[in-house]
């Protein structure tokens, strides 16, 4: 593996339009169909895991709100094997699932460390999520029933409010870091600090296409999860594969790089 450069500075970026990332979702829709085992199974894993989070926390919703944004923030690194999936056909070859579990060798730690401050942000949030709601909801929630009337509908309270900040003020700084990262940090050898500098860069350039973007994100993902998870086994693979078509677009590749 090639020396990082910790000290380097933040890689070159290049803004794109607003309505950009429609182009990223029919990219990725594109290799999901060129190559769809991998994808499939990573999302097939992503929905499991989604219905057991479902399963364990159905009587207990304060939780279960919490848990599931936090899936959110963790799941880009789930998918980092379907990024390098996109990377073998973008170069012309035919990937296979052992295309997938290669991008997790073990002499790579940085997608370890990264993945390991994002589960740090996706816990901190769960705890910080359950704790609002079970102090300062005026009665019991434990199912969406009582979310919906105890903390978005109740009319003496700025429960749901507040709760939306807190959130929207982790997510924010967590999407704009990561919205590069993980497919930089497969395809380059680069440090970890350098990849979130780079997202973050990448991220300022173009607000509109990213405010885009983290919708498409959000509301594919609702969908899936409406769906009581099932169609999570689709989303989550054509997610990553557009994640991989963002980052190409986003930032250019190097100066006698291949």
């Amino acid at each position: 593996m090639p020396r990082l450069e910790p000290s380097a500075p933040a890689l070159r970026v290049r803004p794109v339009p607003a309505t950009r990332p429609l182009r990223w979702l029919a990219q990725g829709w594109a290799d999901l169909v060129h190559c769809p085992l991998p994808g499939l199974l990573h999302g097939a894993a992503a929905a499991l895991f989604g219905a057991l989070l479902l399963w364990l926390a159905r009587d207990r919703f304060w939780a279960l709100a919490g848990s599931f944004s936090g899936f959110l923030l963790v799941a880009p690194v789930v998918a980092t094997g379907l990024y390098a999936v996109s990377r073998a056909l973008e170069q012309g070859q035919q990937p296979t699932l052992r295309t997938a579990l290669a991008a997790w060798r073990p002499q790579d730690r940085r997608l370890v460390v990264f993945g390991l401050l994002l589960a740090l942000a996706g816990t901190g949030w769960v705890l910080t999520s359950a704790s609002l709601i079970t102090r300062f909801a005026p009665a019991p929630v434990n199912s969406p029933a009582d979310f919906l009337q105890v903390v978005v509908l109740a009319e003496q309270s700025l429960l749901f409010e507040v709760w939306l900040m807190l959130g929207s003020a982790l997510a924010a700084p967590m999407f704009i870091s990561s919205v590069v990262a993980l497919p930089l940090l497969l395809d380059r050898p680069h440090s970890v600090l350098q990849a979130v500098t780079t997202s973050a860069n990448a991220a300022l350039a173009s607000p509109p296409a990213m405010a885009l973007w983290a919708t498409l994100i959000l509301v594919l993902t609702l969908i899936g999860m409406a769906t009581f998870m099932v169609g999570l086994v689709v989303v989550v693979p054509w997610l990553a594969h557009a994640s991989w078509h963002a980052y190409r677009d986003l930032v250019p590749a190097e100066e006698g790089a291949a």
